[in-house]
C-alpha cells in the first residue's frame, strides 16, 4: 500500500478502506439511474450493492428494472470473481450506438452471493450518465471493477495506474 493516504471521512460519509474483504452484498433502496444513447437504459429502488475494500461500490440491477430489448449476451465472454463466481457480459444497444461488454451479470453466483443472481452491472464510464438518488457517479478510473464514485465515498480508490499493488 505504498503511497497511499487514507482521504478524510466527513459527515454522512464512508470510506472504501472500511469495506470488508469479503465484499458486503446487500439490498439497497437507492434510486439508481442509467441513461445510454439518450434511452432510459434501467431505474429502480431495489438494486443490490456490493462493497469491497479500496472499491466504490458496484450496483447490481434487477432484470425487470433493466431495458432488456437494450441487450445482447456477448457469446463467448467470460469472467471469474474469486467471491462472486463467474461473471457474462451484454453490450448495450441504443438507436444510434453500441457500448461492447458495458455490462456484466452473475447467472449461477456462488452462495453468499446470491442475491446477485441475474441482476445486472454496469461500468459508468460507458453510459452516459448514472445516477445514485439523482447525484451524477463519477466512474472508478481504469474500468476494471467498474465502481460508482459519490459523494457519499472516499478513497483513495483502486484502478488508476500506479494502484494495482495496494
Amino acid at each position: 500500500m505504498s503511497g497511499m493516504k487514507r482521504e478524510p471521512v466527513g459527515p454522512g460519509q464512508e470510506s472504501v478502506w472500511d469495506y470488508p474483504r469479503p465484499p458486503l452484498c446487500e439490498r439497497v433502496s437507492d434510486a439508481i439511474r442509467i441513461v445510454f444513447d439518450g434511452k432510459e437504459l434501467a431505474a429502480t429502488a431495489s438494486a443490490v450493492v456490493v462493497k469491497e475494500t479500496s472499491h466504490p461500490p458496484v450496483y447490481y440491477l434487477p432484470p425487470g428494472d433493466v431495458d432488456g430489448s437494450m441487450l445482447e449476451v456477448v457469446r463467448g465472454k467470460s469472467s471469474f470473481c474469486e467471491w462472486k463466481g463467474s461473471a457474462g457480459y451484454v453490450d448495450v444497444v441504443g438507436p444510434s450506438k453500441r457500448a461492447a461488454a458495458a455490462g456484466w451479470f452473475y447467472a449461477e453466483p456462488v452462495a453468499r452471493f446470491a442475491a446477485l443472481k441475474d441482476h445486472y452491472a454496469f461500468y459508468p464510464s460507458r453510459m452516459d450518465a448514472c445516477y445514485v438518488n439523482d447525484e451524477l457517479v463519477t466512474a472508478q478510473a481504469g474500468d476494471f471493477y467498474g465502481g460508482w464514485i459519490t459523494s457519499k465515498v472516499v478513497g483513495p480508490f483502486k484502478g488508476a495506474a500506479g494502484t494495482w499493488g495496494w
